[in-house]
């Protein structure tokens, strides 16, 4: 499940948390929201850190949005990791799905042409050109997402790269890099905050055990990026996310 979900993962730069997160959902019904975010934190966090390092060697990473950006989501994963005790597991499901299923339909009903831009010719790899605006607008959507991710154990990279591409305008390859380069920073922050909450206890050998295919699975993930074209990228996001969140939203009938 770790590679599978590493893999996946870095291909989307989604950090794999929206796809480990319904898996421990189904197959521990009784265990606490809390451990489980507490485990898919800390396995984005290695499937991020891995499949960042792969997208540093092929220089796809926009260092400088990338960092301004992971600076604006740090305060979120922080206040976001501490009401996740809170949330009872019907509660916290149904709205896992409903996320899902929403950012779901918002990029299935976008046209695709922004996702099919490849990298362009006259833009080294790993650049952007961000105005003042979009810089804000990213920061913005940085310091919600942190927020987000820490409170689902989630990477929240199915946000950020649809929110690169149409709203950003990034090459959709440089975008699912930058998102694991965020993610990397994110997701670190998020558990450290569990970890000093007391609330990662009872799932260290779960975490240890699917981080370990994560990180392998990512390096196969970053690989296989270069050679999708981005429409199905984004297509294939749209569909799992969807897919994923129905089930999560029907699981007390199912």
């Amino acid at each position: 499940m770790g590679f599978l979900t590493g893999a996946y993962g870095a291909l989307i730069g989604a950090g794999g948390g929206f796809v480990l997160v319904p898996a421990l959902l189904l197959l521990y019904p009784g265990e606490a929201p809390e451990t489980i975010t507490s485990i898919s934190l800390a396995v984005v966090l290695f499937n991020a850190l891995s499949g960042s390092v792969a997208y540093a060697r092929a220089r796809r990473i926009d260092y400088k949005s990338g960092i301004i950006f992971s600076l604006t989501a740090i305060p979120g994963a922080i206040l976001g990791a501490l009401p996740t005790a809170r949330v009872g597991r019907e509660t916290f499901d149904l709205l896992f799905g409903l996320l899902m299923v929403l950012i779901a339909g918002l990029i299935a009903i976008r046209p695709g042409r922004e996702a099919a831009v490849g990298i362009a010719q006259d833009q080294p790899r790993g650049t952007s050109r961000l105005s003042f605006s979009k810089l804000l607008l990213g920061s913005g959507i940085s310091s919600g997402l942190g927020f987000l991710s820490s409170f689902l154990g989630i990477g929240a990279g199915f946000i950020y790269v649809p929110a690169f591409v149409y709203l950003l305008k990034f090459p959709v390859h440089i975008a699912t890099a930058t998102s694991l380069f965020i993610l990397t920073i994110m997701a670190f922050t998020g558990s450290a905050t569990h970890i000093a909450g007391g609330l990662f206890q009872h799932g260290v050998r779960r975490a240890v055990a699917l981080a370990m295919g994560a990180v392998l699975g990512a390096q196969l993930g970053a690989w296989l990026s270069g050679r999708i074209h981005g429409a199905w990228i984004i297509r294939g996001l749209a569909g799992a996310l969807g897919a994923v969140g129905i089930r999560l939203i029907a699981a007390p009938w199912w």
